[in-house]
């Protein structure tokens, strides 16, 4: 069947689940289930307003960035020892492998656990020895980025750029998450210029909640290498022209972007708009349990509502590839793959 017809769901699904992928845009306290969540509430004596899975799940009815954060956090109350931070990056790095994702740049709030005095060492020590694991096991490759919460000001980014020092060989990346609104990245100037001396790669979230000046913001004054969500340059034909120009990678999660009321309904997401006008767009699943799904439900949702076919299911898997900070040789490792018949 030629790549540009649409196969049937399953055979679909086969397809793109057998291309090699790489996630960019994960938050990994993000993809906490809510069984994982209740069972580490027992364990640490963790009170929570929820009696059950199910109440949990009714919970994940956001209406917009902010009511997400506030469930987000309250989740990741329940994070207090290693073997939890542990526990939650292997069981995503393990999905990982099911879902033919070969490679993970994962997002990590330290200042979300460092604040409820848990050690930076506790999170790191966790995430490390599970992604040591899948490694070891079956050949997970994954790397980390450190996100700064932008709704703290930019002294506290500057102490946990400090707490990081020890484990600077272990993190590839910052990035610049929570709430946009109100949170231009020119907040962050000085901590993303130490970083990027220090040798840190950058990315931002910019253009989800906040308008295109912030995809701006976060490319001349932030000077990041990556785009995390980014949808709204549509609304900026000379931003799409300096996206498209220089190949700029933007990390979209359309899942997310619907759960969030970013845009009513999956029938009008702009992806395939942004593949079509050569925007350097990759799928991603941003913190799944709570936006209704992991990557290959994202590629499930565009192609039921969107018609994605696997010809540009192919596109959006090269994009990835391209876009993560993998050597050109691994790289062009899953590339000369992406490209066979």
């Amino acid at each position: 069947m030629p790549l540009g017809m649409n196969l049937v769901t399953e055979e679909f699904l086969s397809a793109v689940r057998a291309l090699p992928k790489a996630e960019l845009h994960l938050h990994i306290e993000g993809t906490l289930e809510p069984a994982m969540l209740m069972r580490l509430a027992a364990k640490h004596s963790v009170s929570l307003p929820y009696q059950s899975e199910a109440e949990v799940h009714a919970a994940y009815d956001f209406s917009d960035l902010q009511s997400f954060l506030d469930i987000y956090y309250l989740g990741a109350g329940v994070l207090i020892d290693e073997q939890d931070f542990y526990d939650l990056m292997f069981a995503y790095l393990s999905r990982c492998r099911d879902e033919g994702i070969v490679h993970s740049e994962i997002m990590f709030d330290p200042q979300t656990h460092t604040d409820r005095g848990i050690s930076f060492g506790t999170v790191m020590d966790g995430f490390l020895r599970a992604m040591a694991s899948a490694q070891r096991e079956w050949g997970q490759s994954s790397a980390l980025i450190m996100s700064f919460l932008r709704h703290l000001d930019e002294d506290r980014a500057f102490q946990t750029l400090k707490q990081a020092e020890p484990y600077r060989d272990h993190i590839q990346s910052v990035g610049l998450d929570s709430s946009e609104l109100g949170h231009p990245p020119e907040k962050f100037a000085g901590v993303y210029a130490e970083a990027r001396s220090q040798g840190y790669r950058p990315v931002a979230h910019a253009g989800e909640e906040g308008p295109p000046e912030y995809i701006w913001g976060a490319l001349n004054t932030l000077e990041v290498e990556r785009i995390d969500h980014g949808v709204r340059c549509l609304e900026d034909d000379a931003l799409v022209q300096h996206l498209v120009e220089h190949q700029i990678p933007l990390t979209v999660c359309p899942l997310s972007n619907v759960r969030l009321c970013v845009f009513p309904e999956m029938l009008q997401h702009p992806l395939l708009d942004m593949l079509d006008r050569g925007l350097n767009v990759t799928v991603n699943s941003d913190d799944p349990p709570y936006f209704g799904g992991y990557l290959m439900d994202n590629f499930e949702s565009l192609h039921e509502n969107l018609s994605l076919d696997l010809d540009q299911a192919k596109r959006l898997a090269v994009n990835s590839i391209n876009s993560s900070f993998l050597s050109s040789d691994i790289k062009e490792g899953w590339l000369t793959q992406l490209s066979s018949p």
